[in-house]
């Protein structure tokens, strides 16, 4: 691809050139390649260095590039698709789930969590933490709420602690026959603990997905999903999953 001319676009600038960029993103890069520096890029393209710095940060709004320190600025990995939907689905922790087990601690929930539950506001709760990463990148982190109602069997003994403990519980709530699951998703910003894990800035954007899962007509356990949204796209229907799709393994998609 030769190089492109800006002339008399009746765009900005910056927005051409952030379309022409994208397609030689497309074209000509792999996932994780870093691109050439911005003097080389802006003569290639023969615009500023200011107009340039406008596209890179929109595609970096957009999830298409990552400014990584130290590196510098490299293709993204594809976009984490976030399937929501309403019916019959599996429990957390079965053999196709993405999500790896962090830690297990006995907390008190946020309150509107021990009112979902229908736990008293005091009362604890198996807190499994856990992590999803694409590509060697954190996308995101979640905290699943299990009352001990739905795990009567777990023993300390077994699990004592950390990721043991996690997926023990995760295994007792497999037990039980689960009815359906229920997902709603908001905007959000990052707090410091989940700016960290996902390695962002705290306020920067984030999808929260909350979901229901329900047995014996009550709530079983309820997952509260950060998501970054930069990496992240939302799908509607009755899939219910979350799915990472990877698309060409040399392109960036």
């Amino acid at each position: 691809m030769g190089t492109t001319q800006l002339e008399s676009v009746p765009e900005p600038k910056y927005w051409h050139l952030r379309t022409v960029l994208s397609e030689a993103l497309d074209s000509e890069f792999t996932v994780g390649e870093v691109l050439p520096n911005e003097r080389e890029l802006a003569a290639r393209f023969g615009v500023a260095r200011a107009t340039l710095r406008q596209a890179l940060e929109q595609l970096e709004l957009e999830g298409r590039l990552q400014r990584r320190r130290g590196v510098g600025t490299t293709v993204a990995p594809p976009r984490v698709v976030v399937a929501v939907g309403t019916g019959q689905h599996a429990w957390p922790g079965t053999a196709d789930d993405a999500w790896e087990p962090v830690d297990c601690a006995p907390t008190a929930p946020p309150a509107a969590v021990a009112d979902a539950l229908g736990t008293g506001r005091e009362e604890l709760v198996h807190t499994v933490r856990r992590s999803r990463v694409t590509h060697g990148q954190p996308v995101a982190a979640e905290l699943l709420y299990v009352p001990s109602a739905s795990v009567p069997e777990l023993t300390a003994i077994e699990s004592p602690s950390g990721a043991a403990r996690a997926r023990a519980v995760l295994r007792e709530l497999q037990r039980g026959d689960l009815e359906r699951r229920e997902s709603a998703v908001e905007l959000g910003s990052a707090g410091a603990d989940d700016a960290k894990e996902l390695d962002r800035l705290p306020g920067a954007p984030v999808l929260v997905v909350t979901t229901r899962y329900l047995a014996g007509g009550r709530t079983a356990a309820l997952s509260v999903a950060t998501y970054r949204a930069d990496t992240c796209r939302l799908t509607f229907g009755d899939s219910g999953d979350v799915e990472i799709h990877h698309g060409p393994q040399t392109r960036a998609s």
